[in-house]
């Protein structure tokens, strides 16, 4: 493959940040985060390492979902500002070299979007079959619901036409119907749109719903999912702009992730990895890597531009539901052990932090892991500094809490009285203790940490380009080895608490020296031929095999 090509595939390399514009940083004083907030802080994120930046949702909505019912796709919600000021957002951003993409959230509207206030007024709207529509409500109307704590049903009353129209999440954001070709030039219209302003691709939001079958007569389980959208928006997208991406939300069984990707790669380029993620923190739990082993590989195969987006934790819960009962009941023990720390009963709705009791030792290993999995990394915006949660507020909102920057009012994040969401304030995770300012003056803090780590993994083109196998390990150690134009980069992590001795032959380092990219614990082989070194408790190095740069790929 030449060079250049690679070159074009910049998310194979890239650092991703998600933050949600309203939490992040209030320049107008009102209470709530927007784009002149976010555009102070791109320097920030720069220095720390972020190559792309994944925005929520900023558009007008009556923000009863965290802004994912959406009442208008082009405009910018006026507590964020304007659209002038989105524009010298995107200007910043690029003049730092940061690329920007946007979430695409087209499987519903708000039911205040002026689609939905016109297709309710009955048949003659031209907008009434951009939705789902029964005379009768379907037999099956209390399957299938995405909230089963909250929702009761997935077809709703309509007061306005008498006929019920259906929702796959809350009542409130009626489902469009994909299936629709004018609902089809809509989606590709909305995306042309953004693209023009400068984003380099979409973060689409419940693709497996979005791409589904839906009508009265489907059932909650529908039997056909239409890829070929995928594929259109994939071409319009890059007939439009090149290098742009679509990174897919898609919580599917591993064996399913081709379809989505594209067998030729022609669908989807990005996708996130959620069943690495639930593995992950079983492993945290248990000091048990076989399944993480096990969803690694069964996540191996994908086209050579496909890529995973792995990760911690996200806006949403940490969804369990691929999870046996048994390995469920264990990540619950562990980090969310009470009944207001979870999420319909599949999930757990905490930030890392405290999930891990802020334990240093396994924040490091976790984050270690994040860097060297397969893929490209993603973090939430907070991540960073070890950001606590809130549990006092309701579902999902208890880990949307502002960005805390310094020991100032309200972390720093806004001079308002009130603010969006109450800034933490606790005796842990307050924003007197963990913020921006603090931590940047402290050389053996956890941004400063995360700072390195980010910088080396960006000198790993191994880990994002390189073919991978899973190195045979004692209990609770994860050994993956990288091979890249023939080069090798060794990843060791020791999820036991307890210290442990590590053997790996010279054979698979393919080199009698292993140069420590962290720090100074360089492994030369014994006379045995194996390299044997001892890890402490949630331990973890990056070996480079020969040496520390002259075995780098440029």
């Amino acid at each position: 493959m030449r060079r250049g090509m690679i070159d074009d595939l910049w998310y194979k390399n890239a650092v991703l940040y998600c933050l949600d514009v309203e939490k992040y940083l209030d320049a107008s004083g009102d209470g709530v985060g927007d784009f002149t907030g976010l555009t102070r802080k791109l320097d920030y994120l720069s220095g720390l390492g972020v190559t792309c930046l994944w925005l929520q949702p900023f558009y007008p909505s009556p923000n009863k979902d965290n802004g994912y019912d959406v009442a208008d796709f082009y405009g910018v919600h006026p507590k964020h500002g304007t659209p002038g000021e989105f524009v010298e957002f995107m200007n910043h951003a690029e003049q730092l070299g940061m690329r920007v993409i946007v979430d695409l959230v087209v499987n519903h509207t708000s039911d205040r979007h002026p689609w939905f206030q016109s297709a309710r007024k009955g048949p003659s709207s031209p907008y009434r079959d951009y939705y789902v529509w029964s005379k009768k409500r379907p037999k099956d109307h209390d399957k299938g619901m995405v909230f089963p704590g909250v929702q009761k049903t997935t077809w709703t009353r309509d007061a306005v036409s008498g006929d019920y129209y259906f929702h796959r999440f809350y009542e409130h954001q009626p489902d469009l119907d994909t299936a629709n070709p004018k609902v089809r030039e809509e989606i590709m219209r909305i995306m042309g749109y953004w693209l023009q302003l400068g984003v380099s691709g979409f973060r689409m939001d419940a693709v497996p719903f979005l791409i589904a079958e839906k009508g009265p007569d489907i059932g909650p389980k529908p039997a056909r999912q239409d890829f070929e959208l995928l594929h259109e928006m994939r071409d319009f997208l890059q007939w439009r702009r090149r290098d742009a991406i679509l990174l897919a939300e898609a919580n599917v069984l591993p064996r399913e992730s081709l379809d989505y990707f594209g067998e030729k790669g022609d669908r989807l380029q990005c996708m996130l990895n959620f069943a690495v993620n639930q593995r992950i923190f079983y492993a945290l739990a248990s000091a048990d890597v076989r399944p993480l082993v096990k969803a690694l590989e069964d996540t191996y195969r994908r086209p050579h531009a496909a890529q995973w987006i792995n990760f911690l934790r996200s806006h949403d819960e940490l969804d369990l539901g691929r999870l046996s009962e048994r390995q469920r009941a264990r990540v619950f023990e562990a980090f969310g052990p009470s009944k207001d720390m979870q999420l319909y009963d599949r999930g757990i709705r905490r930030r890392l932090a405290p999930m891990l009791g802020n334990d240093r030792r396994k924040l490091e290993l976790a984050f270690s892991l994040l860097f060297t999995l397969p893929g490209t990394p993603m973090l939430q915006y907070g991540d960073e500094i070890g950001i606590g949660d809130d549990l006092s507020l309701e579902e999902r909102e208890c880990a949307r809490t502002p960005m805390q920057w310094s020991a100032d009012r309200h972390g720093g994040f806004s001079t308002a009285r009130r603010t969006v969401r109450p800034v933490i304030s606790d005796p842990v995770y307050g924003y007197e203790r963990v913020n921006v300012e603090s931590q940047r003056r402290d050389p053996h803090s956890f941004l400063n940490w995360m700072e390195r780590k980010i910088r080396m993994r960006k000198e790993c083109p191994e880990i994002s380009w390189g073919d991978w196998k899973i190195v045979p390990a004692e209990p609770g150690v994860l050994v993956m080895a990288y091979t890249y134009e023939k080069h090798r980069l060794i990843c060791v992590h020791n999820f036991n608490d307890a210290p442990c001795v590590v053997r790996i032959d010279a054979a698979t380092a393919r080199d009698r020296l292993l140069v420590d990219l962290l720090d100074t614990h360089d492994s030369r082989a014994e006379a045995s031929g194996r390299h044997v070194f001892e890890l402490d408790g949630y331990g973890y190095r990056w070996f480079r095999a020969g040496g520390h740069d002259r075995n780098v790929p440029r």
